[in-house]
C-alpha cells in the first residue's frame, strides 16, 4: 500500500511518523488552555477532535465521545464505531476533501501541544513472552541447559502489575526503594536500587471485553491499538523477591508508554508470522494466520548533560507469542476481559547482543557494560539518565510512527524516618 496523499502538507513526507494512513489517537493540551482534548495526530499536526464534535462534524451518532479529554468513550463504542470514524477521518484529511476548509482552522500544531495519558488503564498485565530475551536472562541466572522454564514453549508467561502505575511519555521516573539482597549478604537491606533497567515492550490496548474464553481470532478483534511500552525494573530487587511468585516490587514503581493509539488498521499492511514452533501449542492457542507486525524498533540512552546513543536495535516480529494469543491466555480461564485492559509483551529482544531489549542483557548483567558515545558506560542506569524508545513500520513512501517513549530518572527520595 503506498502514501495516502492528505491536503495537510506535513503529512506527506516520506519519512514523518504520521501520515494519512496512520492516524493514530492521543490527548493533547495547547497554550494557556489546560482542558485536555482528544486529537488525531496528521503530520506535524493535530485535528483537534472536541472542537470537531463541538462544531458538529463529528461522525459519530453520540455527541460527546470526544468531550471528556479521553478516548475511553470511542474504546467502549466498540468496532462499528471505530470503523466509521476512521473511515471518515481518511476521507475527511485526504487530498481534495470536501471539510478541508472546515477542518483547517481546527488543526493544533503539535510543537505548541503537551501530550497526555490517552485513556485510562483498568488493569495491566505483563507478558514473558520474547523467546531471545527468556533465553538470554535463564542463560545467566540457571545455565543455558536450564535456560527457559519447562512451560515456557507451552504457555504466553505473565503476570499482573499494576494499571495505577502507568505513566505517559515524558513523566519522571524516580529511583525506587526496595528489599535487596546481595549473593555475599548475610540478611537484605532496604536501599535504593542500584541496578534499575528498562524493558523495550510493545502495548497492546483491549477494545472489547469479554466473560469468558476467546479464540486467538476473536482476541486479535478485540485488540484497539498499540502503544510502545517500557516496563521499568529493579533487577535487584526482583532477585530477591521473584521466588516462588514471579515479579512484585521490582515491577511497581512505572510503566510508560508512548502517547499515541495506533489502531490496528493502520498495522494490518504489516502483518507477519510468529516464529516457527519447537514444540506444537495447544488448539486454543494456535493462531489462524499472521498475529504479529513488522515493527522496526529502537533504544536511545542519553546520560545527563551528554549525547544519544543507540543502544539497541530490534523488532516485534522477534516475539514468539503475539497479543492476540496473549490475550487468548488470558481469557481461556474466564477472567474478564476489560476495555482499557493494557497487556505488555515482554521484552523484544533480537539474536545480536545489539538487538537486546534491556541492559540486564546488554550488559550481560553488569559483566560487560554498554559504551556510549563520549567513552562513558552503563551497567545500568544512572540518575539523570534519559532512555527513549523509537518505533515505527516501514510502508511503500511512508512510515507508521508511534512517537516516543521516555523518561528520565531522578534520584531516590532520601531514606524515610521510619525505614
Amino acid at each position: 500500500m503506498p502514501l495516502k496523499r492528505s491536503w495537510v502538507d506535513s503529512a506527506n513526507t516520506p519519512e514523518g511518523p504520521f501520515p494519512l494512513n496512520n492516524l493514530p489517537y492521543g490527548v493533547f493540551t495547547a497554550g494557556d488552555d489546560d482542558e485536555a482534548r482528544c486529537g488525531v495526530a496528521i503530520g506535524e499536526m493535530i485535528l483537534d477532535m472536541t472542537a470537531v464534535e463541538a462544531e458538529g462534524l463529528s461522525p459519530l451518532d453520540d455527541d460527546e465521545v470526544f468531550a471528556w479529554g479521553t478516548w475511553d468513550l470511542l474504546i467502549d463504542a466498540g468496532p462499528a464505531d471505530w470503523a466509521t470514524l476512521r473511515g471518515w477521518l481518511e476521507a475527511a484529511l485526504a487530498e481534495g476533501s470536501d471539510l478541508a476548509d472546515a477542518l483547517a482552522p481546527l488543526l493544533v500544531p503539535m510543537a505548541d501541544a503537551t501530550l497526555h495519558m490517552p485513556f485510562t488503564v483498568t488493569e495491566y498485565t505483563d507478558f514473558y513472552a520474547g523467546k531471545h530475551h527468556a533465553t538470554n536472562v535463564g542463560t545467566m541466572f540457571r545455565g543455558a541447559e536450564n535456560a527457559l522454564p519447562p512451560n515456557w514453549l507451552s504457555i504466553p508467561i505473565g503476570y499482573n502489575g499494576r494499571a495505577s502505575s502507568v505513566v505517559v511519555s515524558g513523566t519522571p521516573v524516580r529511583r525506587p526503594w526496595g528489599q535487596v539482597k546481595g549473593p555475599d549478604e548475610a540478611l537484605p537491606r532496604f536501599a535504593p536500587s542500584a541496578r534499575f533497567d528498562i524493558e523495550l515492550e510493545m502495548g497492546a490496548i483491549v477494545g472489547r471485553g469479554s466473560e469468558g474464553p476467546v479464540s486467538v481470532a476473536e482476541a486479535d478483534g478485540m485488540i484497539f491499538g498499540y502503544v510502545l511500552l517500557n516496563d521499568w525494573s529493579a533487577r535487584d530487587i526482583q532477585a530477591w523477591e521473584y521466588q516462588p511468585l514471579g515479579p512484585f516490587q521490582a515491577k511497581a514503581t512505572a510503566t510508560s508508554i508512548s502517547p499515541w493509539i495506533v489502531t490496528r488498521p493502520a498495522l494490518e499492511p504489516f502483518r507477519t508470522s510468529t516464529p516457527e514452533r519447537e514444540r506444537d501449542l495447544l488448539p486454543y492457542l494456535r493462531e489462524p494466520g499472521p498475529m504479529l507486525y513488522d515493527i522496526d524498533l529502537a533504544v536511545d540512552l542519553i546520560p545527563e548533560g551528554g549525547t544519544a546513543t543507540t543502544i539497541a536495535r530490534t523488532n516485534y516480529r522477534e516475539m514468539y507469542y503475539s497479543s492476540a494469543q496473549q490475550l487468548a491466555h488470558h481469557a481461556s480461564s474466564g477472567c474478564p476481559m476489560r476495555p482499557g485492559d493494557l497487556l505488555g509483551s515482554g521484552t523484544i529482544s533480537g539474536p545480536d547482543r545489539d538487538s537486546r531489549g534491556s541492559l540486564l542483557e546488554l550488559s550481560w548483567g553488569g559483566k560487560e557494560p554498554v559504551t556510549l558515545e563520549g567513552g562513558a558506560t552503563r551497567s545500568f542506569l544512572q540518575d539523570g539518565d534519559t532512555v527513549i524508545l523509537r518505533g515505527h513500520a516501514q510502508g511503500d513512501g511512508y512510515r507508521i510512527g508511534f512517537g516516543t517513549c521516555e523518561g528520565i530518572i531522578l534520584p531516590a527520595i532520601d531514606k524515610p524516618a521510619w525505614a
